[in-house]
């Protein structure tokens, strides 16, 4: 028995008590892939972004692979000039209609099998995710989500979108930070648990943490060295 069913046979007998959570992660892990970097090649194949825009998120990208610091809702900004002064609805409808083209087809099915056999142990599976909000809201209709946190961009007072994260991105701790606060305010202090977290990235470190079970997907290096290091089970999905 892997360590996946296990934990997933002691979330079933807890039985009473606290609502129990599967997180997910979604780039990476539910996805084969980075859907900020599919829409950037998307809106660069459709001249949506100019050059110099398109040079600076390039910039960004190189500086984030080596593992600099780097200014997550800076890039964001950058990446919703393309729809600069387009309303929320509109934007919305491109950015689901671009879930179905280009990020559906890489879905990891072991992935929704994982999500569907945690909601036959009776718990709830929550999206946590840096991307932006109307994809995962489109995911949503595609992958057993029953709640999502993540990426919201500002809306302007004309309805039209602002280059301009609303809060911070659902990033790094951040993501441990917002799923406690969303579940919180949603099921109360003392009244949730997180059985598992599924990430692949070193920057899920925190939510695999904050789990009673974590599980590191494809991780890169640094993610795979605390997986060792924690027992936690990797997932070569």
């Amino acid at each position: 028995m892997t360590a996946q069913s296990e934990a997933m046979q002691t979330a079933s007998r807890n039985g009473e008590g606290p609502v129990r959570l599967a997180a997910f992660d979604f780039d990476g892990t539910s996805l084969d892939g980075n859907s900020p970097v599919m829409l950037v090649k998307h809106l660069a194949k459709l001249r949506m972004l100019n050059p110099t825009v398109l040079l600076r998120i390039g910039l960004w990208a190189a500086a984030y692979k080596l593992r600099l610091p780097q200014n997550e809702a800076w890039v964001r900004g950058l990446v919703f000039r393309a729809f600069a002064g387009k309303p929320k609805a509109e934007v919305d409808a491109f950015l689901h209609d671009f879930y179905d083209e280009c990020v559906a087809p890489h879905v990891r099915e072991q992935a929704r099998q994982a999500m569907d056999a945690w909601h036959e142990q009776g718990v709830t599976v929550i999206c946590v995710s840096a991307t932006f909000e109307p994809i995962i809201e489109r995911a949503m209709r595609d992958l057993p989500f029953d709640y999502q946190i993540s990426t919201r961009m500002k809306v302007n007072y004309d309805g039209t979108y602002a280059c301009e994260v609303d809060g911070v991105p659902v990033e790094g701790d951040r993501k441990m930070i917002e799923l406690r606060r969303f579940a919180n305010a949603k099921w109360g202090e003392g009244g949730w648990e997180l059985a598992a977290s599924y990430g692949d990235h070193h920057s899920d470190r925190a939510l695999l943490a904050g789990a009673k079970q974590g599980f590191a997907v494809c991780p890169d290096r640094p993610l795979g060295r605390t997986a060792r290091e924690r027992g936690y089970q990797v997932l070569e999905w």
